[in-house]
């Protein structure tokens, strides 16, 4: 295998095994997702994250390989309402 079809395998490979997943919670304000940064920086598996505060159901989105589990308990713990996104 040459090496630029080694980058392509593993490009491929870490893209196949990112997800966005959503969730609602009631991070509301700047001061909110400061305090739970610490936190979701920590997950195993979170690429990267952010929480629309514009939005009424104020959407937690997350990509990455992360259990949604340990997502939910984790901003939980940082004390925090979560709870899967279900769309209609």
């Amino acid at each position: 295998m040459t090496f630029s079809g080694f980058v392509r395998f593993i490009y491929q490979l870490t893209n196949t095994m990112r997800t966005i997943q959503q969730f609602s919670t009631n991070i509301n304000c700047g001061s909110c997702v400061r305090s739970v940064t610490s936190f979701l920086d920590e997950v195993e598996g979170v690429t990267i994250w952010r929480v629309d505060v514009d939005d009424p159901r104020k959407i937690l989105s997350v990509e990455g390989s992360a259990d949604p589990k340990a997502i939910i308990t984790t901003v939980q713990e940082a004390g925090f309402d979560i709870e899967p996104l279900v769309e209609a």
